[in-house]
């Protein structure tokens, strides 16, 4: 799978749904890079602070607000680990809005 593929299946999605800013989109498109990184696994084990700089969220609060929201739009599923010391997990959904 090509990183465009997935983006483009994001953007498609998206295009329709009003509920989605330039933070999701951002955040969303960080996820990608590292996913590519990490051999297209899933889930996406990771910190916050993996992303955070990549999509340009400066706070945990403004990062889990957008995470949850993706999680609860359905484009990702999201797993939080509540635990310093164990990353979240975060699956790619199948986007087909």
């Amino acid at each position: 799978m090509k990183p465009t593929d997935k983006l483009f299946e994001f953007w498609e999605a998206i295009t329709k749904d009003p509920r989605i800013t330039m933070r999701h989109i951002g955040l969303y498109a960080a996820l990608l890079c590292v996913r590519q990184k990490m051999g297209w696994v899933n889930p996406l084990c990771l910190y916050s602070y993996q992303v955070m700089e990549a999509a340009k969220l400066m706070t945990q609060c403004s990062y889990h607000q957008y995470i949850k929201q993706l999680d609860e739009f359905g484009y990702i599923r999201y797993e939080p680990s509540f635990k310093k010391n164990q990353p979240s997990k975060i699956f790619f959904l199948q986007v087909n809005k």
